[in-house]
C-alpha cells in the first residue's frame, strides 16, 4: 500500500471539523469535486469507508473516526517536521502553538506578543481561538504547546496548570443609561445586556452571579469575543459584563460608562502547558513573558 498523503488526510479532517464538503472546500480553498476526489481516493488506498454522506451533514465511520483522531497527530508532527528544517535554515528558534479562550483581553495579547518579540525575537507564536476544555484536550494531544484557559479546569493526564490572572468584571454601559454607582444583579436583570456564548466558560460565571442573587435573565444576544460585546456598549444597543482589563481603552470614551459589579465578581484564568514543554526554550520564552503579565 502506497503512504497517505497529507493534503487528503487534511481534508478529511476538515469534514470532521466542519461537518460538510462544501464547508471544508471553502476552508481549505479547493473546488468541491477535488475534495470529493481526496476521499475517494483516501478510501480506495485504505479499503474502508470513511465518510458517509448524509443530505445536510457528512458522518465519520468509525474508520473514519479512528483515522481522524491519529490523523491530527500525524500532520501535527508533519508540520512540527517542516518548522524543525525551517528554524535550521533560518536560525529561527521556534514556533509555539498557543490557545486563546474567549475571555482574554484583545488588548493583553498585543502587548504580551510585544514583550515576547523583544524577549525572544526568534520565537514565532502562533495564536488559535480555542475553548478551555478543547484547549486542555489539544495540549494532552500534542497539537498545542501553551494555553490561556478559564480556571479552574478539570485534570488533564501530563498537562500543567498555573493561576495566572483574577480580573475583576465590570459593566459596560451606554452612556445614556442612567445607571447607579454600582451594578447589582437586580438592577441589571430588567435591562438589556449581552453575553459571551453558551460554551464559554464567561457565560457560566455571569449566570452563577444572577442566580446567586435570585435572577435567571437570558441575555438579549450572546457573542463569542470580547471586542464585539464592547461594541454592542458603545452603540447604545445593550449592556455587557467583561474583564477590567478589556475595558481600559474605553476609560475616556463618551460613550460608555463603566461600573464596578456589586456582588463583586472575579474572572480566574491559568496558564496550562504540557509537563515536559518547558525543556522546549521557545516554550519557557512563551511562559517566561505570560508571566510577567500574571496579576
Amino acid at each position: 500500500m502506497r503512504n497517505l498523503n497529507l493534503d487528503q488526510l487534511q481534508t478529511l479532517i476538515a469534514i470532521a471539523e466542519l461537518g460538510t464538503f462544501a464547508a471544508a472546500a471553502q476552508a481549505l480553498h479547493l473546488a468541491p469535486p477535488t475534495v470529493s476526489l481526496h476521499i475517494k481516493e483516501l478510501e480506495s488506498r485504505l479499503r474502508a469507508d470513511l465518510v458517509v454522506r448524509g443530505r445536510r451533514q457528512a458522518e465519520l465511520t468509525p474508520a473514519g473516526e479512528a483515522l481522524v483522531q491519529e490523523g491530527r497527530k500525524l500532520l501535527a508532527a508533519s508540520d512540527d517536521l517542516i518548522e524543525r528544517v525551517r528554524r535550521r535554515a533560518t536560525g529561527l528558534e521556534g514556533r509555539v502553538r498557543v490557545g486563546v479562550s474567549a475571555g482574554v483581553s484583545t488588548r493583553l495579547l498585543p502587548l504580551m506578543l510585544e514583550a515576547l518579540s523583544r524577549h525572544s525575537p526568534g520565537v514565532e507564536v502562533r495564536l488559535e481561538a480555542v475553548g478551555s476544555a478543547d484547549a486542555m484536550q489539544r495540549l494532552r494531544a500534542g497539537t498545542l504547546d501553551v494555553a490561556i484557559v478559564a480556571s479552574p479546569q478539570p485534570a488533564v493526564a501530563e498537562v500543567r496548570l498555573t493561576p495566572w490572572r483574577n480580573d475583576a468584571m465590570v459593566a459596560l454601559l451606554p452612556a445614556a443609561w442612567e445607571a447607579p454607582p454600582v451594578v447589582t444583579p437586580e438592577w441589571l436583570a430588567e435591562r438589556r445586556w449581552a453575553s459571551f456564548a453558551p460554551a464559554t466558560q464567561m457565560h457560566g460565571l455571569i449566570a452563577a452571579w444572577f442566580g446567586q442573587a435570585g435572577f435567571h435573565p437570558r441575555p438579549f444576544l450572546t457573542l463569542s469575543y470580547p471586542g464585539a460585546l464592547k461594541s454592542l456598549a458603545e452603540v447604545s444597543q445593550s449592556a455587557a459584563l467583561l474583564p477590567r482589563e478589556e475595558v481600559q481603552d474605553l476609560q475616556d470614551s463618551p460613550n460608555v460608562q463603566i461600573r464596578p459589579l456589586q456582588p463583586t465578581l472575579m474572572r480566574p484564568m491559568a496558564v496550562a502547558h504540557r509537563h515536559s514543554s518547558t525543556a522546549n526554550k521557545a516554550v519557557a520564552s512563551v511562559l517566561q513573558v505570560l508571566a510577567e503579565f500574571a496579576a
